[in-house]
């Protein structure tokens, strides 16, 4: 038993000692370190924004303990880099152990103030130096820093952020949103400089929001523009030359500029004409990844439309892509893609005409409830108590309603409510397998004065439908099938291309 306790005292006293003695292992690096990437490159940040943090992995390869005598940014201290190695943070580090074939963290981050340059963007380099002299290694570190005009709620004297008055609650409690009334200085959107906008930015009676073509407007989370009563928006955008650039377009989405957000929904809230507003006019609009694209309400009965669109794509909303709520609109050359529940929702009534208009869900996110086009004179946040409203009147003209479900069309009416629609010349989906909208005289395709000239459940044959690209394939049953006289009013489509001689359906020529 002594000789036991002897041997296991010893034992521990071998393994004290060892623990104790951590740098007789290691040998000097010899420039022998390999990375996982060449060069880290910090995806586009705004001037004074934190970028998202990234990581570079360092490998020892070789069959020894190595440690490496300083891992430093090239700038040193002055770096806009800043640097986290093995848990600690700072921009020179000294003396870092890694065994032999283990590897190292470092993440790395940016914030960047442009204004010094006198630049709209700056090409920001900078390089992670790993020792030095002849066994130095350097990765680069690479960002692009765009100049921005920041828009945003101040701050109130009590400490609070500035806000919006949107109504009553029941018990007449104030709604407000984070926002904040755009100035007129504010009021002119050009194409010189991104804006960025936390909170919703508001276009107060009375004033008018243009915006040029070739702008690019970045929400933050929860943001958005509302246009209040007596206000307008005008969206000036352009045809482009080159349809990858969108470089006339104008642009509406999220302000994470990282690859992996580029087709996340629901980064923004909307685009949100509120009852009251008049003239709204967007062309050449490409609207992406909003909880709502466009959210206009009232206005259903005006001589004119309450908004109007042509060349307008929107897509990737995590709710709808356009929701109009007993008002008026009218749309031509517009794509209503991908959205978590509808790429077209119409409720509460009101008076609607879409001429050259793709609608097409091919939702692959999750789970989708909703028809790509549904039209009702029910308030669908409320159909049991909500009012609704008459819908005077909906055309779709030489439009595609289409999507990855077996129906994409749905339509509700109100007991007691005018329902009046018409849809002439149209590829549509609408598959009744159960037989249970049979005897419904509103999916009665054979009626002619609701329908006609309909292709149902014919294949539109799109490039890159779940990618929300629905330019038409080789194969697609929409081309050449459209109403001559009704293309002359848009002879044009989304693309520039003539489709008077053999109009294709939806906003693409073939």
């Amino acid at each position: 038993m002594r000789s036991l306790i002897i041997t296991i005292g010893s034992l521990c006293c071998l393994l004290w000692f060892s623990s104790c003695r951590k740098d007789f292992e290691y040998l000097p690096s010899s420039g022998n370190l390999q990375f996982s990437k060449d060069t880290v490159y910090l995806d586009t940040v705004f001037t004074n924004i934190g970028s998202s943090t990234y990581s570079l992995k360092v490998y020892n390869r070789s069959r020894s303990d190595i440690e490496i005598p300083s891992i430093r940014l090239e700038e040193g201290e002055n770096s806009q880099y800043r640097l986290n190695v093995d848990g600690q943070a700072g921009k020179s580090f000294r003396d870092i152990p890694l065994l032999s074939g283990d590897s190292l963290y470092i993440f790395i981050e940016t914030t960047y103030d442009i204004a010094p340059t006198g630049q709209n963007e700056f090409l920001y380099i900078d390089h992670i130096l790993f020792d030095q002299g002849v066994n130095e290694q350097r990765v680069p570190l690479v960002t692009l820093v765009r100049d921005a005009v920041f828009l945003f709620p101040s701050t109130l004297a009590d400490g609070s952020k500035e806000s919006l008055l949107l109504g009553l609650d029941e018990e007449g409690g104030e709604l407000r949103i984070s926002g904040f009334l755009l100035e007129d200085d504010e009021l002119q959107f050009t194409n010189e400089k991104p804006y960025v906008i936390y909170g919703y930015a508001a276009v107060g009676d009375g004033k008018v929001l243009t915006v040029e073509a070739g702008a690019r407007v970045y929400f933050h989370e929860d943001s958005g523009i509302l246009v209040g009563t007596g206000g307008s928006i005008r969206i000036n955008g352009m045809l482009s030359e080159v349809p990858e650039l969108l470089e006339n377009e104008v642009i509406f989405e999220g302000d994470r500029l990282e690859p992996e957000f580029e087709d996340v929904p629901g980064q923004w809230g909307a685009l949100w004409l509120a009852p009251g507003s008049v003239d709204n006019q967007i062309f050449h609009l490409t609207l992406r990844n909003a909880t709502v694209g466009v959210l206009v309400e009232g206005n259903a009965d005006s001589p004119s439309p309450a908004l109007a669109l042509s060349g307008v794509q929107i897509y990737n909303s995590s709710v709808a892509n356009l929701w109009g709520r007993n008002t008026s609109v009218a749309g031509e050359n517009v794509v209503l893609g991908n959205a978590g529940v509808h790429s077209l929702l119409l409720d509460r009534g009101g008076s609607y005409r879409f001429l050259h208009t793709t609608i097409a869900n091919h939702w692959s996110n999750g789970f989708r409830t909703g028809t790509a086009l549904k039209i009702s004179t029910y308030d669908v946040n409320d159909p049991v108590n909500g009012t609704g409203g008459d819908l005077l009147r909906a055309d779709f003209i030489n439009c595609i309603t289409d999507g990855n479900g077996s129906r994409e069309l749905s339509l509700e009416q109100r007991p007691g409510s005018t329902f009046s629609f018409f849809f002439s010349h149209m590829l549509l989906t609408f598959r009744d397998s159960s037989g249970e909208f049979e005897g419904n005289p509103l999916y009665d395709f054979s009626n002619t004065s609701l329908y006609t000239s309909i292709f149902l459940n014919s294949n539109p044959d799109f490039t890159a439908p779940f990618r929300n690209d629905f330019t038409l394939g080789p194969e697609s049953q929409a081309a050449g099938v459209g109403d001559p006289d009704a293309a002359l009013s848009v002879p044009l489509d989304l693309l520039g291309r003539d489709r008077t001689q053999s109009p294709a359906l939806g906003a693409y020529q073939q």
